[in-house]
């Protein structure tokens, strides 16, 4: 069970506060086309400048390689976060991040005033972890505040490095949230405990696979990755998508489950089409039934019939990984079905981030789950059981 402190344990009035936030947001001729993630940093933000906190805000976005780029600059977020905060944001336009504007935009602060910082891998030292650069960040705060979920997997300078310089390091409201369902809810779930896998490869989700098969009642296997498994029962899989090298690590997994109890399922029908495209021609045939010269992609009515049916009794889903290429809208049924059977029913519903949250939000489920993870990198090694950096760096309760 992790237990970090966070915004909620401690008392900022008058001190300066580092927060590094996931403003890592897709950026079109300088306009900010998805503002989710702003949106989701505001609690966390509104909770410090309410308390009176001087708030220094801090960034990646995307992957300047420690030079400044001026796309990659954070200075349309400020703008976009004012309009949010109904407040202004002071930019801090250091091609060093931590310089001479910083400073200055620092030492002017007010209580509940709010900064932003440029773009924290501007600097070469960022994503190495160098010293240097965590003091000088560390240099301008009191407290630090990690709220970035979807960097919590490395050690970088803006939310490892810092910690070793600042005695207090807290977890924001969504890194909480994060702990609390991906975390916590895995470890210690209310049962049944059904965790759905999909998704193109095995080998990306080996170590998940082995960790859920010590925790859940039943695991769903969708995705390219299911015709590894198909493969390794010796069915025909045509030129689906195979990863050789993993057959034995299937057949282990199968007989892993078996062994445990758990309720292994794969796909018992194949949506299979001649080429990968959406304009194929398709159909569905039943298990051990792909022909030389076709490839599976999606699971078939009967399947989708079956997952659904698995999800029904649930107390906690996790699910990470599309059943089919869903970008395609011929090949995007069986997502929509495990979408549609996860908002239906009274349970505690976690998608893992990456394709999966990508896939609840355009098919309109998100405000059916209970929780979407913001990190996808992050929540596969939280499923994992790996211990993540970011969420270590934090003081215990």
């Amino acid at each position: 069970m992790l237990n970090k402190k966070s915004v909620d344990d401690i008392n900022v009035k008058g001190k300066r506060v580092l927060v590094r936030c996931d403003f890592n947001v897709p950026l079109q001729e300088g306009k900010i086309t998805d503002e989710n993630r702003l949106v989701a940093a505001l609690p966390t933000i509104k909770k410090l400048i309410g308390d009176g906190g001087k708030v220094i805000l801090c960034s990646h976005l995307g992957k300047p390689k420690g030079e400044p780029k001026p796309e990659l600059s954070l200075a349309p977020v400020a703008v976009r976060l004012a309009e949010l905060l109904g407040q202004p944001v002071t930019f801090a336009a250091d091609a060093n991040v931590v310089g001479e504007n910083a400073k200055a935009a620092v030492a002017a602060m007010k209580e509940g005033d709010v900064v932003l910082l440029e773009n924290t891998r501007y600097r070469a030292e960022e994503t190495k972890n160098v010293d240097a650069f965590s003091e000088d960040l560390a240099s301008l705060c009191d407290v630090f505040v990690n709220d970035a979920f979807g960097t919590a997997h490395r050690a970088h300078c803006s939310n490892v490095g810092i910690t070793k310089y600042v005695d207090t390091a807290v977890v924001g409201y969504l890194m909480q949230k994060e702990i609390d369902f991906l975390g916590n809810a895995v470890d210690n779930p209310e049962r049944p405990f059904v965790a759905i896998l999909g998704g193109s490869k095995v080998s990306s989700k080996i170590s998940v696979i082995n960790n859920l098969l010590d925790k859940v009642d039943t695991l769903i296997i969708g995705g390219g990755m299911a015709y590894t498994f198909m493969k390794a029962l010796g069915e025909e899989v045509g030129t689906s998508l195979l990863e050789a090298d993993y057959l034995e690590y299937a057949k282990e997994m199968m007989d892993k489950a078996e062994k445990k109890g758990v309720k292994l399922l794969i796909p018992i029908d194949t949506v299979v089409a001649k080429d990968f495209s959406n304009d194929a021609e398709f159909k569905t045939v039943g298990r051990g039934e792909i022909e030389a010269g076709w490839q599976g992609l999606d699971i078939g009515e009967k399947t989708r019939t079956l997952y659904a049916d698995a999800i029904k009794s649930a107390k906690t889903v996790v699910w990470n990984g599309p059943m089919g290429v869903f970008e395609f809208s011929n090949f995007a049924n069986g997502t929509i079905a495990v979408a549609k059977a996860l908002a239906e029913i009274d349970a505690t519903t976690i998608i893992g981030g990456g394709d999966s949250a990508a896939a609840v939000n355009i098919l309109g489920f998100g405000d059916k789950m209970t929780h979407i993870s913001t990190g996808g990198g992050a929540s596969l090694e939280f499923l994992e059981g790996k211990e993540l950096p970011g969420v270590a760096a934090a003081n215990d309760k």
